[in-house]
């Protein structure tokens, strides 16, 4: 057993013997290798390692296809029509070489995922830990979610198997469900031997199980591809077989096109193309993100495709397209100041939910105009996450990785250093600030050697204290110089050459909605401290909790779905059975 001085979470997570429904259709696998995790996946926050270096796989007495028995649990539930979140916890241990494992989950008798990859899933690498999340129903007088795994067919005959590392089981209250996707339930968890325990979370290597309540709409695992993939017939009919004239856009990892899904609903799809500069690490990063994530801030992912050698994204479509477009370069009429402030106050707010969301945050990597997109009324959404990186894990400063980013808005102390933190994004909008004042590139070759940089430029006339001989010329006599003044300086604090003399996205909002303040009343707040915020209305923010913006449910931020840490923040009993 796994008590709460061995979870950092403080859960018990007890074996999962009992709950076998055929004790000798599984046997116990086990490692002393730590587990590998990765940038975007479960970590140790998630379960503690032991339960990820223990599973329970198939009891194979010869390779008869006769003698292959699935592996099924059952896990006692209260009777009634109750909604159950189940997460499931795998790290593939017992294989030695990748994509050799295939298996297909079931849930009360159900298919609930076929021909689980968990080599495609973890980034091709083995004992990588992964969790796939789902939404149960009750099954009427039956008082038990059964869940079973067992192999694919894809198996070859000499290495059929199947495993699973932990299960957690919540009921969820006051429920109401998608009428398009499946939505994770609350799970059970358990492990076999020292492989299985019972707890809130159940992780790679055991099983486990505990009973609890909460209010929330889960979020997918990992990666999130449960419920989340589209047929490639589907996004052909959609495109009309990717017709130029749907074309809207292009970018490093392919084509973007206009689509109308079978529900008559509006969307992007972004097709990768071969050789394209992003690729399937970025292409699973995406995934990764979107399907955790959900605010009205940032672009929503519909869904995705990887058959036939396709990688295909699809989102929500903006009507108006990237914020760019409408600062220079088209004949689009220009926006005004106010309209302005309001993408760059909607903006804030998405990335300021990006970096506090979740106990590690994420970091964009990417912010510039053309991934800050416009639906048909102005609001700003965020977009792009393929270069998106997990922040530092608790006592870290920093995540160390390459660089990547988009040249003009790269933080130089990252391009120096090779030391992400969110302050990278801080810069990056910084840039985005006086692109909106100046409404020009971010660089542009063709002007004189002084001007070539808009961060550089911009920062010696704000030094100067004449930010206002280098505002958009359509924005001429509409900025009142109070307005101008915090948002001047705004964007140069966010331009600062060390991080850590940078302010975070939530005092970014901050003074962004006191610009706007300034700009549409002209009232001065009492205190100008920065806080974090998070409302949708830039006249009448919100105050939250530092650090907890888009975590519970029922915060008023924009958050259409919450992360999985707010699902466990809800709970309404805490503690394992």
């Amino acid at each position: 057993m796994l008590t709460p001085f061995n979870d950092t979470l403080w859960r018990t997570w007890i074996p999962d013997e009992d709950f076998l429904y055929f004790k000798s259709a599984a046997k116990i696998a086990r490692t002393t290798d730590p587990p590998n995790y990765q940038s975007g996946g479960a970590t140790r926050e998630t379960a503690p390692d032991n339960v990820y270096m223990t599973a329970q796989q198939m009891n194979i007495v010869n390779r008869s296809l006769n003698s292959l028995f699935n592996i099924t649990w059952d896990f006692p539930v209260r009777p009634g029509d109750d909604m159950h979140f189940v997460r499931l916890h795998f790290c593939d241990i017992v294989s030695v070489a990748l994509n050799t494992l295939y298996f297909n989950i079931y849930i009360n008798g159900v298919t609930a995922y076929k021909d689980v990859d968990l080599s495609v899933l973890a980034l091709h690498r083995l004992a990588s830990p992964y969790y796939i999340d789902f939404i149960v129903k009750n099954v009427k007088g039956s008082g038990v979610v059964r869940v079973s795994v067992g192999p694919s067919d894809l198996s070859a005959t000499l290495r059929k198997n199947a495993i699973l590392n932990g299960v957690e089981i919540m009921r969820m209250v006051n429920f109401v469900a998608s009428p398009r996707r499946k939505r994770k339930p609350k799970q059970k968890t358990r492990r076999a031997e020292s492989a299985g325990w019972t707890s809130l979370r159940v992780y790679g290597g055991s099983s486990q199980a505990t009973a609890s309540e909460g209010t929330a709409l889960a979020s997918p695992g990992p990666y999130g591809y449960f419920g989340l993939k589209i047929p490639f017939a589907d996004i052909q009919l959609a495109t009309n077989n990717f017709d130029k004239s749907l074309l809207i856009g292009s970018g490093g990892f392919g084509m973007v096109y206009k689509g109308v899904l079978g529900d008559n609903i509006k969307v992007a799809v972004k097709r990768g193309m071969p050789g394209s500069r992003q690729g399937l690490p970025e292409f699973h990063t995406e995934i990764t993100v979107l399907s955790k994530i959900r605010h009205r801030h940032l672009v929503s992912l519909v869904g995705y495709c990887e058959e036939q050698s396709e990688m295909i994204l699809v989102y929500e479509y903006m009507e108006k397209g990237p914020l760019r477009h409408h600062l220079y370069g088209t004949d689009l009429p220009p926006l005004s100041w106010k309209q302005r402030l309001e993408i760059c106050i909607g903006a804030a707010r998405g990335l300021h939910y990006l970096h506090t969301g979740s106990a590690q945050g994420i970091i964009h990597r990417d912010i510039k105009s053309t991934n800050i997109l416009l639906d048909e009324n102005y609001v700003a959404k965020v977009a792009d996450f393929g270069l998106s990186k997990s922040g530092p894990c608790l006592n870290e400063t920093h995540v160390s990785t390459g660089v990547k980013g988009s040249f003009g808005y790269l933080d130089p102390e990252y391009f120096r250093r090779q030391q992400l933190t969110d302050k990278s994004d801080v810069y990056s909008f910084g840039v985005v600030l006086f692109e909106v004042l100046c409404a020009r590139p971010a660089v542009d070759p063709l002007l004189t050697r002084d001007q070539v940089n808009l961060a550089e430029w911009a920062m010696d006339w704000q030094k100067k204290g004449m930010i206002e001989q280098i505002v958009d010329p359509h924005l001429k006599d509409q900025i009142k110089p109070s307005s101008l003044k915090i948002f001047g300086e705004t964007a140069e604090k966010c331009l600062a050459e060390y991080g850590v003399d940078r302010p975070t996205m939530g005092d970014v909002l901050w003074n962004l909605e006191y610009v706007y303040q300034l700009q549409t009343n002209g009232r001065k707040r009492e205190d100008h401290r920065p806080t974090d915020v998070t409302s949708d209305d830039p006249r009448t923010p919100m105050v939250v909790p530092s650090g907890r913006a888009g975590v519970e449910g029922n915060c008023d931020d924009g958050t259409s779905d919450i992360s999985t840490s707010g699902v466990f923040s809800q709970l309404i009993t805490n503690e394992g059975r």
